[in-house]
């Protein structure tokens, strides 16, 4: 049923905010005012199975009726380009409305800004609709985030509504408050859509291995029963949440949380004061709280892995229990790794049982894994030593430059908004990583997001032969077959400069953000119209762009300047 006491501190009740939520996500496109007839429809659905709970309808899940009502809606299906989706039913359905979901929010008006004054004049005069409407706008711009995430994100965003309105200096009270939360924002999201991909482009087993890693190295002391357990709810919760149903998703964070808490004794040291909060608030305490602290016995190698003499035997009696095991306990002594260089070593193992398992020795061909597992960290450590070399030579300009360049040519089919996207996210990942103690960790943790993000999370999204090998081949070793790549030999650039030399006065009215975003769109573009020229000439071409702007801004007549100076430019960018 739709009726959840879960969002204690959002007092609006959650199954108006998951509706609102649910349609948001599934048909961005929709208007508030459809949202809200799909509310009053649900809102009559719950009102009559509250009344009379035999009545046949009442069986049924509560996001087969939301997709149900959608798809009655008159002349929605048809309006926003769902109605092959609602042809289907069950599983079938829901996986359509799934892949119906965009990435690219372009299809968007821009997300509408109100004046701090005029913001809070409509909080103070209906502070349900304002809240609801906020509800919409990020839900639909972020269609792939866990619903759980984007009520604590609303309750979050009352919190600080309610605080700078009480303030003088509201729109910097409203700037400072709003960075934290738009980065949890964000950074969920990333890590969300990347397991929701894993899911659905590789399979539960990746899925499966993935939480292993992660839970084993944030509760050392888990025993592997009660992991297999904890694994058991967590694998459901993906289920409901990957596919967007939004209150099987919040069941299911709440019955993990519960059973973490549960047994928290034999789980971890430290979560005792997360136990002790309500949810939703239990949960994300959980998620952010520090990994515990590795158990004194535990040695540092486990050896009945490697130095036993019947491995074979227990891998061919249950492989995916096997290596589901090795796994964890690989993840439990080596919190300084990553979760895809986890997965790197378990694949490494996987291969290398299979090569020992054929020979007449056996014993003597595994002894000899640690090796192999040292020399994949050994590489991996490398990639990431050299980011970070690119981070302290190049200043944080540069480095996004560096990386607008290299992802342009190799996937210049993604567009400008995409790749400028990704340029920073690659910068956010080695300024927040390189000067960390962790380092590896968490530049390969972040890198891999990002990745992730221009792999895509959507069945029919393709950009290039080789990019898309390296997205569906290998969930683990994507990172590296990403780092040999080239240029995309396949692109064909415009045949027209499509006004990209072609400057304005406009120019010179837009502030330093704002500016700073043109230069990154005019390299990108740059880029994808001569994808042949060295990075010493986009980089040459980039500062005659930034020159012809400050020059022309500082003359009489900007228009006329620009009029003279863009075709120069455009010229030099030919004759490169």
């Amino acid at each position: 049923m739709i009726t959840l006491d879960i969002c204690h501190h959002c007092v609006l009740c959650v199954d108006y905010c998951s509706t609102i939520i649910a349609f948001a996500q599934y048909i961005q496109e929709a208007s508030f005012e459809e949202v809200e007839m799909l509310v009053k429809a649900m809102t009559e659905y719950r009102d009559k199975c509250l009344a009379d709970r035999t009545l046949p309808e009442c069986s049924k899940l509560a996001n087969e009726v939301l997709l149900e009502n959608i798809c009655a809606m008159e002349g929605l299906p048809q309006k926003y380009n769902f109605s092959h989706c609602c042809h289907k039913v069950d599983f079938e359905r829901r996986l359509c409305f799934f892949h119906n979901k965009k990435a690219d929010i372009g299809l968007l008006p821009p997300l509408p800004t109100l004046d701090p004054e005029e913001k809070c004049q409509t909080y103070k005069n209906n502070r349900e609709s304002f809240l609801n409407n906020y509800v919409y706008e990020v839900s639909r711009r972020n269609p792939f985030v866990f619903a759980p995430t984007l009520l604590t994100v609303a309750a979050r965003f009352e919190e600080m509504t309610k605080t700078c309105c009480e303030e003088q200096e509201k729109a910097n009270c409203f700037q400072t408050k709003a960075e934290p939360f738009i980065y949890y924002l964000k950074a969920l999201s990333s890590y969300q859509k990347n397991a929701c991909r894993a899911l659905m482009k590789f399979g539960r087993q990746i899925l499966q291995s993935i939480n292993i890693a992660i839970l084993s190295q944030k509760f050392p002391k888990i025993g592997f029963k009660q992991l297999t357990s904890l694994l058991e709810d967590v694998s459901s919760k993906y289920d409901g949440c990957c596919e967007g149903d939004v209150v099987q998703c919040i069941r299911g964070r709440s019955k993990v949380m519960s059973h973490i808490c549960s047994k928290q004794d034999s789980i971890s040291s430290k979560i005792k004061d997360c136990c002790e909060k309500k949810i939703p608030e239990r949960g994300e305490c959980i998620i952010y709280s520090n990994k515990d602290d590795r158990p004194n016995d535990l040695s540092l190698r486990e050896a009945k892995f490697i130095e036993s003499d019947n491995v074979c035997e227990k891998r061919d009696a249950d492989q995916a229990n096997f290596m589901a095991e090795f796994l964890y306990e690989y993840s439990r002594r080596h919190p300084e790794l990553s979760t895809p260089e986890l997965l790197r070593i378990a694949k490494v193992y996987k291969d290398l049982l299979k090569e020992c398992c054929n020979m007449e020795n056996p014993p003597e061909c595994y002894r000899h894994a640690e090796n192999r597992f040292n020399e994949t960290t050994e590489k991996s450590l490398k990639i990431v030593q050299r980011e970070c070399e690119h981070f302290q030579n190049l200043g944080k300009d540069d480095l996004k430059y560096h990386y607008l360049i290299n992802l342009t040519k190799l996937a210049p089919q993604l567009s400008t908004e995409e790749l400028t996207f990704l340029g920073k996210e690659m910068v956010m990942a080695l300024t927040t990583c390189c000067t960390l103690s962790e380092e590896f960790a968490c530049v390969d943790n972040l890198v891999d997001l990002v990745l992730g993000e221009l792999c895509g999370i959507n069945e029919n999204r393709n950009i290039n032969p080789a990019v898309d090998h390296c997205c569906k081949t290998n969930f683990a070793f994507r990172r590296s077959c990403f780092e040999s790549l080239e240029a995309d030999k396949t692109y064909v650039p415009p045949s027209t400069s499509q006004g990209l030399f072609t400057f304005h006065a406009d120019l010179c009215q837009a502030h330093n953000e704002e500016l700073q975003r043109k230069k990154d769109r005019f390299l990108v573009n740059l880029v994808k119209l001569k994808p042949e020229l060295a990075g010493e000439e986009l980089w040459s071409l980039l500062a005659d762009f930034t020159n012809v702007v400050e020059k022309c801004c500082k003359a009489q007549e900007p228009e006329a300047c620009f009029k003279e100076e863009s075709p120069k430019l455009a010229a030099k960018s030919q004759a490169a």
